[in-house]
């Protein structure tokens, strides 16, 4: 079976990774098509090394851009894609735009469509993630759900045919590159971190960078804790940072310590260290 996976942002390459390698033992024929909606060594790149995920097929080099004109492009470009490879089936992750456009393109052209993570409900219309999420699953044809929460959430929405409760494949990445993690990471030795001896912070939602109060409240908040708290910065906030005239995310400001983006591997290492992690991420 010729399958096209559609990917573009950094948890989609996590989640994507079991998958794949499921995918390809099975015998399937897997096409793999990167938006490009992360782009950056950080973000994108190093991900597909450590996790050993296939090249992409395709990258469509979208980039950053407001929501209406990157869906929009991906969905123009993925059409073009799907209309020339035609696979059998279309494989989404998640609830980014990349996954939104891929489900939209597949709909149009009766491609039929496989969600992974679906029936997941923030119940706040606010967030884009949640637009994507309701609007991909009524288009999927098969729903694979993590929890039965998820499976709950679709049944209160019409949607029982496809569904099926398959776990988390989060938690499976985490299970399958723990270890690895543990025995290749020098990230603690870097920073000069010992064990439980600091806070993991990660922010990007719109909901909180995109309102200069709410930012500098939550920057503020992390400087003021008393314990040292290790903040890679997303892309999206180092830029909401500079807008905002907030702090120099190249700098350390008391006890908050700025990174560039990991990867996966260290972010697993800074995970389980951790003595506790500040988040507003799904992912």
């Amino acid at each position: 079976m010729k399958i096209a996976s559609i990917v573009g942002a950094r948890p989609q390459f996590i989640k994507a990774a079991p998958v794949s390698e499921a995918l390809r033992e099975a015998g399937h024929h897997e096409f793999l098509i990167h938006t490009g909606q992360h782009y950056d060594y950080g973000m994108s790149r190093v991900f597909f090394e450590e996790l050993g995920i296939a090249e992409p097929d395709v990258n469509l080099g979208v980039g950053s851009g407001p929501h209406g004109w990157q869906t929009g492009q991906m969905l123009m470009r993925i059409e073009k894609v799907l209309l020339d490879k035609k696979p059998d089936w279309v494989l989404v992750y998640g609830d980014t735009n990349s996954t939104l456009a891929g489900a939209l393109a597949a709909c149009k052209l009766h491609i039929p469509l496989a969600h992974v993570e679906a029936g997941l409900r923030s119940f706040n219309r606010e967030m884009p993630e949640e637009h994507n999420r309701v609007l991909t699953d009524h288009c999927s044809d098969l729903l694979f759900c993590p929890t039965q929460t998820a499976v709950d959430n679709l049944a209160r929405e019409g949607i029982t045919q496809g569904v099926h409760l398959v776990g988390d494949t989060m938690y499976d990445a985490v299970l399958q590159f723990a270890e690895i993690a543990r025995q290749r990471s020098t990230i603690l030795q870097d920073l000069g971190l010992r064990p439980k001896g600091y806070l993991l912070a990660t922010v990007h939602r719109p909901y909180n960078t995109d309102d200069p109060d709410r930012l500098r409240g939550i920057l503020e908040a992390f400087a003021e804790i008393g314990e040292m708290v290790i903040f890679p910065v997303h892309p999206r906030t180092r830029q909401r940072m500079a807008e905002f005239g907030l702090s120099n995310p190249q700098s350390t400001i008391g006890n908050l310590q700025f990174l560039e983006p990991v990867g996966y591997l260290d972010m697993l290492v800074l995970e389980q260290n951790a003595r506790l992690i500040l988040t507003d991420s799904g992912g």
